[in-house]
């Protein structure tokens, strides 16, 4: 049984998307072990609530430097004797002590199809902002482990999703959770809880 922790600063849709995959039985052989958020009005800890699975808040404001939060986030995930970390729209800086600790145990969504429009800065609706003022016509959602760079770790999973005319960034953003990151996300951690994922000098390689 693979456990996960899910770290989510906002609304938790993605979360969502994990706690329905789990019922549903598309994510398999998986146990979300707990939530934890910076934000402690976040939504996505009512939905821990509601599904029944612990959550947290573990906040940069209550610590006196960044250094005793890594250090904090760090305990509490070990802990939980989690086996995978999903950032599933965390807006913290993953520290290097957790990213030691975790090699290729760490997996991000990110709404664009990297490299495209990824890297320090982008997030959110900025994402998509981009895109559109590019004019390119396809965009999409990237599944990725998480390294020591700004999304530049393995990529596991990637879903193209095209960009309409009418298109506002929030249109956009909407339509790519829908057909591709509430998608890819629970596909990528069954993989993972399956032992379909391997990471090989830097790619990753799935066995079906």
């Amino acid at each position: 049984m693979l456990k996960i922790a899910v770290m989510v600063s906002g609304g938790g849709t993605n979360l969502q998307a994990i706690i329905d995959g789990i019922d549903q039985g598309t994510i398999t052989n998986t146990q979300i072990a707990v939530v934890i958020s910076n934000n402690a009005n976040a939504y996505a800890l009512e939905r821990a609530k509601k599904a029944g699975i612990d959550g947290l808040c573990i906040s940069p404001k209550q610590y006196a430097d960044r250094e005793q939060f890594n250090a904090a986030l760090l305990a509490k995930v070990q802990e939980y004797e989690v086996d995978l970390i999903v950032l599933a729209g965390f807006l913290v800086v993953i520290p290097e002590i957790m990213i030691d600790a975790y090699e290729n145990r760490i997996i991000n969504i990110h709404p664009s199809l990297i490299p495209s429009f990824c890297g320090t800065g982008y997030y959110g609706l900025k994402v998509h902002e981009a895109a559109l003022a590019r004019g390119v016509k396809v965009s999409g959602a990237t599944v990725h482990f998480v390294d020591k760079g700004t999304d530049t770790g393995p990529i596991i999973l990637q879903k193209p999703v095209s960009v309409l005319e009418e298109d506002t960034p929030e249109s956009l953003q909407r339509r790519i959770m829908e057909q591709a990151e509430w998608k890819i996300m629970p596909q990528a951690i069954d993989w993972i809880a399956n032992g379909k994922v391997r990471v090989e000098q830097g790619r990753v390689h799935i066995t079906e």
